[in-house]
């Protein structure tokens, strides 16, 4: 066997294939494509999976994915399963820029159970402008209110996340609110203590990745 192996050389193991955003692992590469459509974070970029985390929901779960390009600025990607699957691209907002976008009396109501919040972008400077192009709705209304789930820094895809005290993630509480043409979304999610993390997200079509890299 030793003799016919050195002849014929080891077979190599077949590449990974890759062409479907739910197949990414951390190490994997994505480009997409240079739509005018996307914001100029996404817009032509190259992108590498930096980690997987994991939504955990009463009857589902749902896979997150780090994304980091040149910039080096954080972005998110999961994906939106309906009729039709889109691509959830999100990017966290800090507190200040969330009273530079939105009225904050408004944005409170966010969660008060007895009024479905409405969110108007407010009128931005150049520079928020700038920054969020391609980010936001114009009116957003609430679809969603404290859903609750548990939030894991870790990889659960076709597996259950453990169910042990110690180990079964951060519980969380999450608001969502759509955009009248269902293209844009803002996220909230408080955490244990009252962390709050907001999210500003796109939906975009599947054909957006233009190339796959499978990671080594």
């Amino acid at each position: 066997m030793g003799f016919l192996t050195g002849l014929f050389g080891k077979k190599e193991p077949p590449k990974r294939q890759l062409d479907h955003p739910s197949h990414l692992m951390a190490g994997d590469m994505i480009s997409l494509d240079d739509s005018f459509a996307l914001p100029p974070q996404l817009r032509g970029q190259q992108l590498r999976v930096e980690s997987v985390n994991t939504y955990e929901y009463q009857r589902s779960q749902k896979a997150e994915w780090i994304l980091k390009g040149n910039s080096q600025e954080t972005l998110f990607l999961s994906l939106d399963e309906d009729d039709e699957t889109y691509l959830a691209f999100s990017i966290k907002i800090t507190r200040d820029q969330v009273e530079q976008l939105f009225d904050l009396e408004h944005f409170s109501a966010i969660f008060e159970e007895d009024q479905q919040a409405h969110l108007t972008t407010q009128t931005l400077s150049d520079q928020l402008s700038s920054q969020f192009e391609n980010w936001l709705g114009a009116e957003y209304c609430q679809i969603n209110f404290a859903q609750f789930g548990y939030f894991h820094r870790q990889d659960y895809r076709g597996k259950k996340p453990p169910q042990d005290k110690e180990s079964s993630g951060e519980p969380f509480e999450s608001y969502l609110l759509l955009d009248n043409e269902e293209k844009f979304a803002v996220d909230v999610e408080v955490y244990d203590g009252g962390e709050t993390d907001v999210m500003l997200t796109l939906y975009r079509p599947l054909s957006d990745i233009r190339d796959y890299w499978p990671g080594k």
